[in-house]
């Protein structure tokens, strides 16, 4: 034990952090096909808000040790709005993994790098060159060709995959500003409580009381999605993000692989065209985007 810690230890951090992505992606996966389990027999709302309160849980030390401070802001609205937003991309995203193949809706997700793309545009007035305009317009030929959107078919549950991407995009351009002027546990906690609440209506008018199995698998949702987060803020602390953001695309690895096994899910090929088209062009997008980083310093 001691040699592999000093092995992990001694290779470079983007490596490291590389790895400690590669495996929230794996958890990410694992934690969204339990939802896909229970998605069917449980309503959405209802898991999310247990989820969220699993996730308040762990998250009310923080609360209660700044509880002078945590909440105070001078961006309240901002705050809600990002809230609202959040919880709107759970609500479609999760939806969408309930009803359309795992790998199709990972896919669908990484447009929001494009999207985000587009929101700084035009709310941070960032400028962006005829390259980058270009990455932007052939990801979104690679949706098209996943939703390949005509009368016969469109598929609602593709859409809700596609809007997810947005709102997360919107709420990302949120804490950009909110990061400049409030402190990280401040965002966390306006989060937490503002998707709780807002999961919390529909989850009382349309709750089903779980069975003892599902509500074990709820509660490894929530755990899981804690885990996640703590990963990704792991992975991100030592490697740089234009070097380890590339391993997100392991989702569809995993995505892909854990459809075949456990849900018999077999991607078209319009739907892995699409796919690679749309990673491409995220990748291309991160590369300028760490170009443009490096000539700023």
């Amino acid at each position: 034990m001691q040699d592999l810690r000093t092995f992990w230890l001694t290779i470079s951090g983007n490596a490291r952090g590389s790895v400690i992505i590669v495996l929230a992606s794996l958890v990410a996966m694992v934690m969204s096909s339990l939802f896909k389990l229970l998605g069917k027999t449980i309503p959405v709302v209802e898991i999310l808000f247990i989820r969220q309160l699993v996730m308040l849980l762990v998250i009310s030390p923080v609360i209660i040790r700044n509880f002078d401070s945590v909440l105070v802001t001078n961006n309240f609205r901002l705050h809600i709005l990002r809230g609202l937003l959040s919880g709107a991309a759970m609500f479609t995203g999760f939806t969408a993994i309930v009803y359309i193949p795992l790998a199709e809706v990972t896919a669908i997700g990484f447009i929001r790098t494009l999207f985000t793309a587009i929101l700084a545009i035009i709310f941070l007035k960032e400028i962006i060159g005829p390259r980058r305009w270009a990455s932007i317009f052939v990801g979104f030929v690679g949706v098209l060709i996943m939703l390949r959107p005509d009368s016969e078919n469109v598929n609602i549950y593709a859409v809700y995959a596609l809007a997810s991407a947005f709102f997360l995009s919107a709420a990302s351009i949120i804490v950009r500003t909110l990061s400049l002027i409030d402190n990280p546990s401040t965002i966390m906690v306006y989060q937490s409580i503002v998707v709780t609440l807002v999961m919390g209506g529909p989850a009382f008018f349309m709750w089903v009381t779980p069975t003892s199995r599902e509500a074990v698998i709820i509660l490894m949702i929530g755990i899981l999605m804690v885990l996640v987060q703590w990963l990704y803020i792991q992975g991100f602390k030592i490697g740089e993000a234009a070097a380890i953001a590339p391993m997100e695309y392991s989702r569809l690895v995993f995505a892909t692989v854990i459809g075949v096994i456990f849900f018999a899910e077999f991607p078209s090929l319009w739907a892995m065209t699409g796919a690679g088209i749309i990673i491409a062009s995220t990748l291309y997008t991160l590369h300028r985007n760490s170009i443009k980083k490096q000539n700023t310093h």
